[in-house]
């Protein structure tokens, strides 16, 4: 799972959504995940590895259904992988430590990099800035 990491979590620990998302590459419903609404300072880390992704401070509402970033923590944060599935051409991002599926990016984000990452709550940890609170999505 995780290259090198010891906060890695159990597979058998997962719920049978966050396994269908992070192992097998599905999707949670739109407008279902638990961190959709999640308005709170902090950072969204791997729920698999721990890994940080993303920075509260770039999450934005894009309207659809799951929580959308313009930008992750670092470049080596995010793995980019062609999907050519369901007929259509995208970008699937994984975690770039332990390989978990997050989601897609998108080419119409907001500046400045014009990015909108579509990531499923339910690969997701968030991490409260002000009181250490963990939430997994």
């Amino acid at each position: 799972m995780a290259k090198n990491d010891p906060d890695h979590i159990a597979l058998d620990s997962l719920t049978d959504m966050q396994r269908h998302v992070t192992q097998g590459r599905g999707t949670e419903p739109p407008y279902s995940g638990k961190l959709l609404e999640n308005k709170r300072t902090g950072q969204y880390h791997c729920l698999c590895c721990n890994a940080p992704l993303f920075f509260s401070e770039t999450k934005y509402d894009s309207g659809c259904g799951w929580p959308s970033f313009y930008e992750p923590v670092s470049d080596s944060a995010i793995r980019y992988l062609d999907d050519n599935s369901l007929g259509m051409h995208r970008v699937e991002i994984r975690c770039g430590n332990c390989d978990a599926h997050l989601g897609h990016v998108f080419p119409d984000g907001p500046q400045p990099g014009g990015a909108r990452f579509c990531v499923n709550s339910a690969s997701l940890r968030f991490k409260d800035k002000e009181n250490g609170e963990e939430i997994d999505g």
